[in-house]
């Protein structure tokens, strides 16, 4: 079987869904079958930094991406995506459906401008969707529904990663046989062991305001002065990171700016850190960041938000109410003086991380897309 699996962003600049898409493609050709991601890229030279000038990835994408144009920033849901918004774009995923002849489109973001859109529009074969946007500030979906909501019809599955992610998608994507959710999945390492950890405490995430970075910041001498803990921050560019500490006065002692890590160099950091700490205040339709520590036998000290105490609980760490620096910072210092503790939490992490393999989430993907795929291909041989 061949899968198109289109993504509006750009993947020169990482984050969840760009991610999570990269996974389902390997996870499904490692089950035999040709899956292609169509999305964005943007190549190291001047007009990327003028219009980027932030830390990316411009290294030439694996052969199972096509690009089809640069992007650019519009700011979203609390965050800041980098959306391909070209007219040349579209036609370049025109020359793609011709060249690939896809007996499956999935799209992901289906009302983000204007690839998924256009996908929507223009795909000759059936077409998944994957709705991952949860919270109150949807940018696209209420502008979406007024230029696009015709394209929605010809849908032919809803997925959401999450219950909040459908709940927030249905009134603008539409419901048409009812949203399946399937989780984002994640990879497990063969070899896991939660002891012998170095005593550090990983961030995960961008510098935006919904991932609650000034919180920690806020936090994070006390957690320092009283049990010597280094807080690595990962994905976040370091330069941001020092003009937000000059800014609000915050001290940056006792922090490592790490940037952007290979998944090997992120899942070492993850096996040997003590914690993970995740301080979002809202916005997150799942615990993604969670479930990654969770694969590394980690556990978590995590804002009660929905989108992670869906994910998380008293098994497999501490949930603090977002904004609270105070809260923040105790929880962090109880599991860091507590080394039994977080060993028993990350054997139980490890165990609610087996049901989110991405070996299974593929498998059960293909399920969807065989089903859809045999009649269109029933047609075609009448034909």
């Amino acid at each position: 079987m061949k899968v198109g699996i289109v993504v509006p962003y750009s993947w020169s600049f990482w984050g969840g869904v760009q991610e999570h898409a990269d996974h389902q493609a390997r996870a499904l050709r490692r089950l035999g079958h040709d899956a292609r991601l169509v999305m964005g890229h943007d190549p190291p030279g001047r007009l990327t930094w003028l219009l980027h000038p932030k830390q990316g990835r411009h290294t030439r994408p694996p052969e199972y991406v096509l690009p089809v144009g640069r992007s650019v920033i519009v700011p979203a849901n609390a965050s800041l995506p980098n959306l391909i918004l070209s007219p040349q774009s579209m036609l370049r995923m025109r020359r793609i459906w011709e060249q690939e002849r896809f007996d499956v489109v999935h799209v992901h973001e289906p009302l983000a401008p204007v690839l998924s859109p256009f996908a929507l529009a223009s795909a000759p074969c059936p077409i998944v969707v994957t709705c991952h946007s949860a919270g109150e500030k949807l940018g696209w979906y209420p502008l979406g529904k007024r230029m696009w909501s015709v394209l929605t019809d010809r849908i032919d599955y809803r997925i959401a990663v999450s219950d909040s992610a459908r709940r927030a998608a249905e009134p603008f994507v539409g419901s048409g046989s009812g949203f399946e959710v399937i989780p984002n999945g994640i990879d497990l390492p063969p070899e896991f062991d939660p002891a012998g950890r170095n005593g550090n405490v990983v961030f995960i995430g961008r510098n935006e305001p919904r991932k609650g970075v000034p919180v920690l910041l806020e936090a994070w001498p006390g957690v320092h002065a009283r049990t010597g803990a280094r807080l690595r921050f990962v994905g976040a560019d370091p330069l941001s990171i020092r003009w937000l500490a000059r800014r609000q006065g915050f001290s940056l002692d006792g922090i490592d700016l790490l940037g952007g890590l290979s998944e090997d160099e992120l899942t070492a950091e993850l096996q040997a850190a003590a914690l993970l700490v995740a301080p979002s205040l809202g916005g997150e339709s799942f615990g993604m960041v969670l479930t990654r520590a969770f694969a590394c036998a980690t556990p978590v000290v995590a804002s009660d938000i929905e989108g992670y105490a869906q994910v998380a609980g008293p098994g497999t760490g501490i949930l603090v109410p977002p904004g609270d620096p105070e809260a923040l910072a105790g929880a962090l210092v109880e599991l860091l003086e507590d080394e039994e503790r977080r060993r028993e939490l990350g054997v139980a992490a490890r165990t609610a991380a087996e049901p989110y393999s991405w070996d299974r989430i593929g498998a059960q993907l293909l399920e969807i897309y065989e089903r859809l795929a045999a009649p269109a291909e029933a047609v075609r041989a009448a034909a």
